[in-house]
């Protein structure tokens, strides 16, 4: 008994269709169960160290690394003092021990009766006097078995990446039957994929002793579905995404490293804001304009943005440790530093990165000061600025004009691309029509500004709106982990990242579905684009330095 060729090939497409229901799901699963064990991971909120009042003996308990005292009431610990200052000094934490601060005070910080000048080490027992206020510290009498039971309800690290190679071993089976034929050649970013992330995961947990590993396998989900999905289109391409996500990889295990030290990083700060500015000048005098922006540089056959990597020195300029948060001069440097960056983009008429830097500034901003009304002064500043652009930019209003109406603009650059985008999406459903059997591919930029309409097309919308929700939660989580972090520093650049993740997320999204003006930026990790895939990973590690897990103890064996 034969069956035949039509009965043959339908079995095969519901074994494809099959595949293609199981990734959202399985998916959705696996991304459930990283976030649960993020939040599991997390500090439980109990005091570090205490102070005792010398005088009325109360009892207050020091629940962070870096703590504000002073007479503010936005301080950390707040002294009912009306002779100490607002601002009066910092208690904070560091390899060495416990560190205070005066952080120009009228009358001084004293420990055991000395003046402080700079930082002093303070040890259990020691009197701290600021104003006419005595505070002894002492150690906390906490449970740290308690605490060690909640850590180890966090997920396997090995069962959450095995998850996910099994979703990518069904992305790839797609991308090896797009053309309705079997072709081997997606199995060989595949393996390079396979490499790399397993790579990381023996390094990362068995060599370093590290026990989380969820914002890395949320990393891997993202990239591997971008890297698959783009297989089913060019399998050269895939190679040149591949090297970005190594040197991605090699950045985000470098930068972990150096933001282990917030000494050594307060003192290189000046120096990364400085190589940010020449790698603009060099912008400026190297690059060539490409569709309207002049933001990549050619070595030969190899192309570099170097915007996307000024994205990570500017979230190192704009946080700081609670110590140097305070002072005129620091905040009147991030400034100047956020202006020469807009500038420079301004010069590049790369608008849809302006709008990504001037976010990521106001979330540092309102993080830096917590003053709205500062807020609504930038804003202003920025309407004002909106302005001009559209005056003396007549290309940029051309786009805002065909904004929400894209369906009037088909042929012509006012909306072909967001009508295709529209249409083609639509097609797949809420499943998709396979990776390599779309038709959004073969419209220019499909792989990367357009490659959202390109998921919801071969992979479907419930898969492609989980990817973009997933994004969405590492902002939540980085905002959530704030007050756990070990410093301001940790707690600003990983909001600002996780913030300018998002708000990318969003331009990419909504500009290609006509809901935003068309900016021509990447979403996040999935987008083909070398240097974007790499300074996301640069990114991530800000998120990842944010959790007290990461430079915890090497666990026991």
């Amino acid at each position: 008994m034969t069956l035949d060729l039509p009965v043959i090939q339908t079995s095969f497409d519901l074994v494809l269709f099959a595949f293609r229901v199981i990734v959202p799901f399985a998916s959705l699963i696996v991304i459930c169960r990283c976030f649960a064990s993020l939040k599991r991971g997390r500090r439980r909120e109990d005091p570090v160290v205490i102070l005792e009042d010398m005088v009325t003996h109360e009892v207050i308990p020091v629940l962070y690394w870096e703590n504000s005292i002073g007479r503010s009431k936005s301080c950390d610990i707040v002294l009912n003092d009306p002779t100490a200052s607002r601002d009066h000094a910092v208690l904070m934490r560091r390899e060495s021990g416990w560190i205070i601060t005066d952080t120009g005070s009228k009358s001084g910080t004293f420990v055991s009766g000395t003046k402080i000048n700079g930082p002093y080490q303070v040890m259990p027992g020691d009197v701290m006097a600021m104003g006419s206020t005595a505070l002894m510290l002492k150690r906390a009498n906490n449970n740290p078995k308690k605490r060690k039971w909640v850590r180890r309800r966090a997920a396997s690290p090995f069962g959450l990446l095995l998850s996910v190679t099994f979703i990518q071993i069904l992305l790839v089976f797609q991308a090896c039957f797009a053309t309705g034929k079997f072709s081997p050649t997606p199995l060989l970013p595949f393996g390079g994929l396979l490499g790399l992330e397993w790579g990381l995961y023996f390094y990362s947990i068995k060599g370093l002793g590290r026990v989380s590993f969820e914002l890395e396998t949320i990393a891997f989900l993202l990239s591997g579905t971008g890297l698959l999905l783009i297989s089913g289109t060019d399998v050269k391409s895939t190679f040149t995404q591949l090297g970005a996500l190594a040197g991605g990889i090699v950045l985000f295990c470098v930068m972990i490293q150096f933001l282990s030290d917030l000494d050594r990083v307060m003192r290189w700060r000046l120096a990364i804001a400085g190589f940010a500015i020449l790698l603009f000048i060099a912008n400026l005098l190297l690059a060539r304009t490409h569709n309207g922006a002049r933001n990549w540089i050619k070595f030969g056959p190899l192309s570099v943005q170097p915007s996307e990597f000024i994205k990570i020195a500017f979230i190192f300029v704009g946080a700081s440790t609670l110590d140097h948060l305070q002072t005129a001069r620091n905040l009147t440097g991030f400034i100047g530093f956020s202006a020469v960056c807009m500038g420079a983009l301004f010069l590049m008429r790369d608008f849809g990165t302006a709008c990504i830097f001037f976010v990521t500034f106001l979330i540092i901003a309102f993080m830096r000061s917590g003053s709205l009304r500062t807020i609504a002064l930038i804003c202003s500043v920025a309407a004002f600025g909106a302005f001009l652009i559209l005056k003396f930019k007549p290309y940029v209003a051309d786009r805002i004009n065909a904004w929400g109406h894209v369906w009037e603009h088909v042929n012509d650059s006012g909306g072909y691309q967001q009508t295709r985008v529209l249409s083609y999406a639509s097609s797949g459903g809420l499943f998709g029509m396979g990776i390599g059997r779309g038709y959004l591919k073969n419209v220019f930029a499909g792989t990367s500004d357009l490659v959202f309409g390109m998921l919801c097309e071969e992979l479907g919308l419930a898969f492609a709106l989980l990817l973009v929700i997933t994004i969405a939660f590492v902002m939540f989580y980085a905002r959530s982990d704030a007050t756990r972090s070990r410093s301001t520093f940790y707690s600003i650049s990983a909001c600002a990242a996780g913030g300018m993740l998002l708000f990318q997320t969003c331009l990419n999204v909504f500009g290609a579905t006509d809901v935003l003006p068309l900016t021509g930026v990447t979403l996040p990790l999935i987008s083909l684009g070398g240097s974007s895939v790499m300074a996301v990973w640069g990114l991530l590690a800000f998120i990842k330095a944010s959790d007290e897990r990461t430079y915890a103890a090497r666990r026991k064996n």
